[in-house]
């Protein structure tokens, strides 16, 4: 509303009609390092492989840079027993329909599939999410927007990026339960979640998910489906 300017409007809002707690469950792993380690991506694949296999593929890799990305299509070459797609290699809807029809790929993508991505039933069990999705500084948009807020005493990272990059999040987390007989693993990797002060502001915006930060919990999980 602040950045409407809508400060007077009346608002609403509405449950979601889905059982989160027996239908999600949200997994923060631990001991990852920083996202700024050069080995950060690999960490997150080594991390990932039991997960997917745990799945039996049916799996959403969500980067927030096409250099992750690539890093981890490296990486996950021959090591999956999965068809794994990969954006760019294909148009967006060519992968989403292999990926429906396939029912046991691994797709990894960037921001477009962060949004307005429809997958439901049993061809998508497993969302993984590398970094917690702040818009890049280099955008000169976005740098104008921060800098006006500056200029006016606001506190653009707080008041602007943290929000934004929590909706992003809670779009790419709702890539995961479509439908009320959808269950799923939700994997959010990146340690300033809980190692920022701004963390709270992601947890507050995401669904009422289950959580833990056992990877034992979510392979059997994944596995009891």
């Amino acid at each position: 509303q602040q950045q409407l300017g809508l400060h007077q409007a009346e608002t609403a809002r509405w449950d979601s009609p889905f059982d989160y707690q027996e239908q999600a469950l949200w997994f923060v792993p631990k001991g990852l390092p920083e996202p700024s380690a050069p080995n950060y991506t690999e960490k997150v694949m080594e991390l990932a492989l039991p997960l997917v296999e745990a799945s039996q593929g049916r799996a959403f890799l969500l980067f927030t840079s096409y250099r992750a990305l690539h890093l981890a299509a490296d990486w996950l070459d021959g090591r999956l027993d999965y068809p794994l797609l990969v954006q760019g290699s294909a148009p967006k809807t060519e992968l989403l329909r292999r990926f429906t029809e396939q029912g046991n790929a691994v797709l990894l993508g960037t921001s477009s599939f962060w949004e307005g991505v429809d997958v439901r039933g049993d061809a998508l069990s497993l969302v993984i999410i590398d970094k917690l999705p702040f818009a890049s500084p280099g955008d000169p948009v976005l740098k104008a927007r921060l800098d006006a807020m500056r200029k006016a005493g606001g506190n653009p990272f707080m008041e602007y990026q943290v929000p934004q990059a929590a909706i992003a999040l809670k779009q790419g987390a709702g890539r995961l339960i479509r439908d009320v007989t959808d269950k799923g693993v939700l994997v959010l990797c990146d340690p300033r979640l809980l190692r920022k002060n701004y963390g709270h502001t992601f947890l507050d915006a995401m669904p009422d998910f289950a959580r833990t930060r056992e990877l034992d919990v979510a392979v059997d999980f994944l596995r009891g489906m």
